[in-house]
């Protein structure tokens, strides 16, 4: 998919209008540091914030590609922060060292196929394929219960998929401005194609360069992918924290703007344990528009479940 290059200053908020088939396949980023992934070795230490915050770097096999897991270690649940389309585990800096320090919890970050140090993968994206490799990577790691998801844009939607199918493991999430099941009628969806067709048909015309090819895979299984996603279910079981923007990534568009709204609304009264959550103000972007908004979410979502 065509990358959009903005500074990096404003990078973050360029997910307006008609963004969703372009946030699913990355054509949006702010953090695209894809650089290649490191050798399979003991894990080594990528980053630090002292001595009680050392972020360390896990290389993870799964499927042939190797991903790249960034692990702060701490007591009790494990926290997982996925990162929207386009958007690497560095999206997370800031908000890492302060929910350490506030939690005390093991917390995860890592980078999807294609992303920051990881391998990519041929072909279109397949939500399948990312649970498969966030489930290999927490297994490796040692993490078997108590999974805290905390998932922005895209990510919504593998974290639906890995509860539906690992309920016992994950005990809660925080949705933010996420990619929910309701939002993608039939309608919907055909509006989003239909807005983006204009760059598929630029992208085929030059169809080897890899940021044209990811966007005509991902346009080309966009349709069957999201048609089966309005029919997924989030487990009864797993509470969720719905966080949902004023703005939307449809700023812009008023009438789609108000249907992610009624998405995330529609979401939280389908099922026991959810609650819906305005970050008034924001850009779809509410990580950095709100961190204190986010991280009081995640804090209650972890001293709830134990």
């Amino acid at each position: 998919m065509a990358r959009i290059h903005l500074p990096r200053r404003r990078a973050h908020r360029t997910m307006s209008g008609l963004a969703l088939l372009a946030m699913a396949a990355g054509l949006v980023t702010a953090c695209g540091d894809e650089g290649s992934a490191h050798s399979d070795s003991a894990p080594s230490v990528s980053a630090s914030s002292g001595p009680e915050a050392e972020l360390k770097l896990h290389m993870i096999t799964n499927n042939g590609h190797r991903l790249a897991f960034h692990v702060t270690e701490g007591q009790g649940p494990a926290i997982v922060l996925d990162a929207g389309g386009g958007n690497d585990s560095s999206y997370w800096s800031d908000l890492v060292p302060e929910l350490h320090a506030s939690t005390g919890a093991e917390i995860i970050t890592y980078d999807r196929a294609g992303l920051g140090r990881s391998e990519p993968v041929a072909g279109p994206w397949k939500v399948e394929s990312a649970v498969s490799d966030l489930k290999a990577g927490l297994q490796k790691l040692g993490v078997t219960k108590d999974v805290i998801l905390v998932s922005h844009s895209q990510a919504g939607e593998i974290a639906t998929y890995f509860a539906k199918e690992n309920p016992a493991l994950v005990s809660g999430s925080v949705l933010v401005d996420a990619s929910l099941p309701p939002l993608y009628t039939d309608d919907e969806i055909a509006r989003i194609v239909a807005a983006h067709q204009p760059a598929v048909d630029a992208a085929k015309k030059e169809p080897t360069k890899p940021q044209n090819s990811q966007l005509i895979s991902t346009a080309e299984s966009y349709v069957p992918m999201h048609k089966a996603y309005h029919q997924v279910s989030w487990p009864d079981a797993v509470p969720a924290t719905v966080i949902v923007s004023e703005r939307t990534p449809f700023d812009g568009s008023p009438e789609d703007a108000e249907l992610w709204r009624e998405a995330a609304a529609s979401f939280a009264q389908q099922g026991p344990g959810r609650t819906l959550v305005t970050a008034k103000g924001s850009s779809h972007d509410v990580p950095k528009d709100q961190p204190a908004l986010v991280l009081k979410e995640i804090e209650k979502m972890v001293a709830a479940r134990g």
